[in-house]
């Protein structure tokens, strides 16, 4: 009786994971899209927001800040429509883990900056104060679907689930 009663809770898990994939790989699609979306009309910007920073010299950070809003819209194309999936999980994990630390950066060294992660950045005005923890939280909550997405890659309406037979691989129990 155990062994049925497990069996049925790991087969009901495996038939709503995918879907918890999907709604990972839509989460994260739309950060990277909204994020690239509201940088990609003002490359310079985003540049200007890398530097501010101050981690990198100055023409490093404009090639950086010029190429990101580029790299988190491709990726958000990549998980919109679920092709390469745990390859842009990944290099969203590296990416997010790479922001969590220029913020964590700017925080310790007491820089008075917009993280820039949704468009603007830069040096605040004044009577503006950084909202440094919130920007990690939230970074954390991205990294945590990006981690969904590393461990479950094939999600449901997904061109990798389509090209893998338009079906996901059934799995091995645990319990066997």
């Amino acid at each position: 009786m155990t062994v049925t009663l497990a069996t049925g809770r790991s087969s009901r898990w495996r038939s709503v994971r995918p879907w918890i994939g999907l709604a990972a790989r839509l989460g994260l699609a739309a950060v990277w899209l909204a994020a690239g979306g509201s940088k990609v009309g003002d490359l310079a910007g985003s540049g200007r927001a890398v530097n501010a920073y101050q981690v990198m010299p100055y023409d490093l950070a404009m090639v950086v800040g010029a190429a990101l809003p580029l790299v988190e819209i491709a990726l958000g194309v990549l998980l919109l429509v679920g092709l390469a999936t745990r390859l842009a999980a990944g290099i969203s994990a590296a990416l997010l883990v790479v922001f969590i630390a220029g913020i964590v950066s700017a925080w310790s060294r007491r820089l008075n900056i917009d993280c820039g992660c949704f468009g603007g950045g830069g040096e605040l005005a004044a009577g503006q104060s950084p909202q440094y923890g919130t920007e990690i939280l939230r970074d954390v909550g991205f990294l945590i679907l990006a981690g969904i997405l590393l461990t479950w890659p094939r999600t449901s309406l997904s061109i990798d689930a389509w090209l893998a037979g338009g079906h996901l691989p059934e799995e091995k129990d645990e319990q066997s």
